[in-house]
Formats: structure tokens, sequence, C-alpha cells
């Protein structure tokens, strides 16, 4: 999220539940913020991006997105997809960890 745009990036979707810590809104460079698409409240604060949990944090977060409304969030993310390069944002700094690989493994099957 925190860097500069590129030619190809597409279509930028925000996909954390959270707004990014001291970006501002109207600097922020995006099409869509998908906030239904992001893992619950619940489930994050039970995660704390602890790696010894990731791979039940991953179960757990795929089958919030085969549910409402994160199903039919991720079903926009698909169109986008179809139609183009598809950029998913996210202010997490440790992507190995985090939700947006689950999300494009997701979007990838």
């Amino acid at each position: 999220m925190y860097e500069a745009p590129e030619a190809g990036d597409g279509v930028r979707v925000l996909v954390d539940r959270l707004w990014p810590r001291g970006l501002a809104k109207d600097v922020a460079r995006l099409d869509e913020w998908c906030k239904d698409v992001a893992p619950s409240k619940e489930l994050r604060t039970w995660y704390g991006h602890r790696g010894e949990r990731y791979a039940e944090f991953a179960e757990r977060y795929r089958a919030e997105l085969a549910a409402s409304p994160a199903a039919e969030a991720l079903e926009r993310l698909r169109d986008h997809a179809a139609d183009g390069p598809l950029t998913l944002l996210t202010a997490t700094r440790s992507l190995e960890l985090s939700h947006v690989t689950v999300l494009a493994e997701v979007l990838g099957e």
C-alpha cells in the first residue's frame, strides 16, 4: 500500500479491513477498498501474525472466504482479475505470513 503504483498494476484494491496507518485517504491510489474480503476481526486478533498459527489461520480464513459477505467480495475480485491485471494492496509488511498470500492463492484456484 505504501509503494508507488506502477503502470501495469491494473485495478488496485485494498484488501485490509482497517485503513493503513499514516496514509491519508486523499493520497491513496486505489480503485476499491474491499473490506469484506479481509479476515474477520476475531480471526485477525487470534492469529496476531504468529508464524506457528499460520497454517490454521489460512484454513480458517479460507472458510471465511467461502461464506457471505466475503464470498461475494471474492467474486468481485475474480471479475476484476478476469478483466485484466489486479493488484492486491495491504499495509502488512510480512507478506509471506499474511492473509494476502492466502487470498492470492484462492484467486488463482
